[in-house]
């Protein structure tokens, strides 16, 4: 076992996760659903939110009593169409994939159906809940708020998180449009990535408190938590570089997370209290999905999106490039290359792997980088 990657079939990992949420006092089928969620971010490519954060993000908080492992969520207030939901600090996974179902069972009914949520965790990639709606010929739109990361334009200081907007729409091809981006110029997992394999972090994506780029990826990561370090609004830090685009949509994603199940935001999120001791992030969510046939014959939608998404891969290429993609594309051509080898998997994540392997006597998981 060394610090080089090796690929790790995607079975053995979402069991051996399964296995040891289980033991973590998750109930088997939250277990089974929180190992599916994460595995299928590595399927798609989206390495940051896969089983990188089991450990770090999920497990760790688990054991720091920040995150109940028994998920129980409360409807606060409904109307045929809508849903205010409590998660009462359970996994973020489960609570977010039954306000997803809360919201495509009321499209069915309604047409449209919104839920909003209220004292979540870390939900994993939005672009999951997406693929729920898109299953049932349905639009799914997706966003979540975050401990404070980025800092507004033209200032040094973190208050909004890195705010995910996803959009999942069907279409005629082999995989949906699934557009998945946070709002910042990169997430904060690419730079627990970079930690993890000992690299610098490009110039331009972390701004000090004296308002310079900054690189120094392990000593970035600590002056997070500690405010001294901000990652740049999607268009980058400057008014020039349409900065206010990114800071922006950051904001509609902190107000609809927020504003509407009354709940925390920008600063309240850091998962401190006053006196520096950890307490739960109570993150919010919304989730809503779109019933297409209440507006069009679902075969319709998909062929017209079908055929504008081609569209825009055949136009003209810049030089030297010989593709055009469109978002979701490269997550399934990434499935395609990876379905027969597995999940690549670094050198710390290996470590974190087997020290929980054997801690819990787990001996029935031998792992190819052993």
């Amino acid at each position: 076992m060394g610090q080089s990657i090796c690929n790790v079939p995607f079975d053995l990992l979402e069991n051996f996760m399964k296995d040891v949420f289980i033991l973590h006092n998750v109930p088997e089928a939250d277990a089974a659903v929180c190992a599916n969620h994460l595995i299928m971010a590595d399927k798609r490519g989206m390495d940051t939110h896969g089983v990188g954060r089991f450990k770090p993000i999920y497990l760790d908080r688990i054991n720091r009593g920040v995150v109940n492992p028994v998920t129980k969520i409360k409807i606060v207030k409904e109307s045929p169409a809508t849903a205010v939901i409590d998660g009462q600090n359970g996994m973020g996974h489960i609570i977010s994939k039954q306000a997803m179902e809360i919201a495509i069972h009321k499209a069915k009914q309604t047409g449209m159906g919104m839920t909003v949520v209220r004292n979540s965790n870390h939900f994993g990639i939005a672009g999951y809940y997406a693929l729920m709606a898109t299953e049932q010929d349905m639009i799914g739109i997706i966003g979540t708020n975050a401990r404070p990361s980025v800092a507004p334009t033209l200032g040094v200081e973190p208050m909004l998180g890195t705010n995910p907007l996803c959009f999942g729409m069907p279409s005629d091809e082999d995989f949906p449009f699934v557009l998945d981006c946070a709002t910042s110029l990169v997430q904060r997992g690419k730079i627990e990535a970079y930690a993890r394999l000992g690299k610098p972090l490009p110039q331009g994506w972390v701004l000090g408190e004296d308002g310079r780029f900054r690189t120094d990826t392990d000593q970035v990561l600590k002056d997070f938590v500690a405010g001294k370090a901000s990652l740049a609004p999607l268009g980058g830090p400057t008014e020039e570089m349409a900065g206010y685009k990114g800071y922006g949509y950051a904001t509609v994603v902190e107000i609809l997370s927020a504003a509407l199940q009354q709940g925390a935001f920008l600063k309240a999120l850091t998962g401190m209290d006053s006196d520096g001791n950890r307490k739960p992030f109570s993150l919010g969510h919304f989730f809503i999905a779109i019933s297409i046939e209440a507006f069009t014959e679902p075969k319709d939608f998909k062929k017209s999106t079908g055929e504008i998404l081609r569209a825009l891969r055949i136009a003209k290429k810049m030089p030297d490039e010989d593709r055009i993609y469109t978002a979701g594309e490269k997550e399934h051509l990434t499935w395609l290359e990876r379905m027969d080898v597995g999940a690549p998997v670094d050198g710390v994540v290996q470590k974190q792997l087997v020290e929980l392997r054997d801690k819990w006597n787990l001996n029935q998981y031998k792992f190819p980088f052993e």
